[in-house]
């Protein structure tokens, strides 16, 4: 009698690699894998063994540019699929994604957020959402302010190099002034919100010691 197994053909499967970005700390980290895998990250993509918490791990430089980071990421993955790995890689690191995609993917990160915020139950759940949004640097609304201070940089050269009207590129750049200001309000409001903690309830539930319910007695007035 042939077990059901022994038609399938044999192959090796090696261990799981996910490369993607920490919310927490915004490092590029590798995570899984062997030694073979190990020393593909290090050579092929530029990572850095380091030491955590459930074995070592691969993360890029802190100081790595974004765009490098990208690129690295991308790289390490596609060699480690060519030596058989199984690899995730996170579309945001992936420089082979079409402009399509990565919009598809803002779309859904920004979903999301309008989903945690809308189900948020106390306080700690709405400052990580808040922090989604207004973290320094790799927040949604930092990063939107930097894509419009490059536009306006370049428009202003490009309207100061041709003798043109500069007004509506300086109204650009008040717009960004605005997005810095409410940027550093949400984060002060974010900050408030996770010292807050979870919210007390205001009007706790009676708690029954009777075996089964009782309806509650009517009050007469006098």
């Amino acid at each position: 009698m042939t077990r059901p197994y022994e038609d399938e053909p044999a192959f090796l499967v090696l261990k799981y690699v996910t490369i993607t970005r920490d919310p927490k700390s915004a490092l590029v980290v590798a995570i899984g894998g062997d030694q073979r895998a190990a020393g593909l990250l290090q050579t092929v993509g530029g990572f850095h063994s380091a030491p955590g918490p459930r074995g070592d791990y691969h993360r890029l430089p802190h100081t790595l540019p974004v765009e490098e980071q990208r690129q690295g990421a991308t790289a390490a993955a596609h060699a480690l699929l060519l030596a058989g790995y199984s690899v995730h890689l996170d579309p945001t690191l992936n420089t082979l994604t079409t402009r399509g995609s990565d919009r598809q993917a803002a779309h859904r990160h920004l979903e999301q957020l309008t989903q945690l915020g809308g189900d948020a139950a106390d306080d700690r759940q709405v400052a990580a959402v808040l922090t989604e949004i207004a973290a320094p640097n790799d927040g949604l609304l930092p990063r939107l302010a930097q894509s419009l201070i490059a536009t306006w940089a370049s428009w202003s050269r490009r309207l100061h190099d041709t003798g043109r009207d500069p007004q509506m590129a300086i109204r650009l750049g008040d717009i960004v002034n605005n997005l810095s200001v409410l940027t550093w309000q949400t984060e002060q409001v974010r900050n408030h919100a996770d010292r807050s903690g979870p919210a007390p309830q205001i009007h706790p539930s009676p708690v029954s010691t009777a075996p089964s319910p009782l309806p509650a007695p009517a009050v007469g007035r006098r």
